[in-house]
């Protein structure tokens, strides 16, 4: 074997034996945590201990598959923001929609993957489809 061709087969056997498994663990972690979340809905409340009055600060709700499908936070006024996501056949966010107080969208981002599920590209849109920019990720291993 020659040198290079030996370094690039020891590169290959050191993400097999590494990187893959540890993949494999995050994603088994995230299988867990999807099977608790199961139609669950979560309230947060705070309380004024001046007052001892309760109110509603935060409800994240999760689908039958265990993934966040709406994320709500409020305000002594009411909704301060609302966000919804979409997923794909994978599992993977796809899209997220954040409403203002008013319930109108105001931001929209779509995300496209790498093949190990990590993110690549963020679109940030506005409201009315325009794309405004764009968030390119880089992964860098020491």
């Amino acid at each position: 074997m020659t040198m290079s061709l030996k370094k690039a087969f020891n590169i290959c056997l050191l993400i097999f034996g590494i990187i893959l498994p540890s993949m494999a663990q995050v994603s088994q972690a995230t299988i867990e945590k999807r099977e608790k979340r199961k139609n669950l809905t979560i309230k947060e409340w705070n309380t004024n201990e001046a007052t001892k009055s309760k109110y509603l600060d935060h409800v994240t709700t999760y689908d039958d598959k265990g993934r966040k499908t709406e994320e709500t936070e409020y305000a002594n006024y009411g909704m301060k923001e609302r966000t919804t996501y979409e997923y794909d056949e994978k599992g993977l966010c796809i899209k997220e929609v954040v409403y203002n107080s008013h319930n109108k969208p105001y931001r929209i981002r779509k995300f496209e993957y790498n093949a190990d599920g990590t993110k690549k590209t963020q679109y940030n849109y506005l409201p009315n489809g325009k794309l405004e920019t764009t968030k390119v990720f880089e992964y860098i291993f020491k």
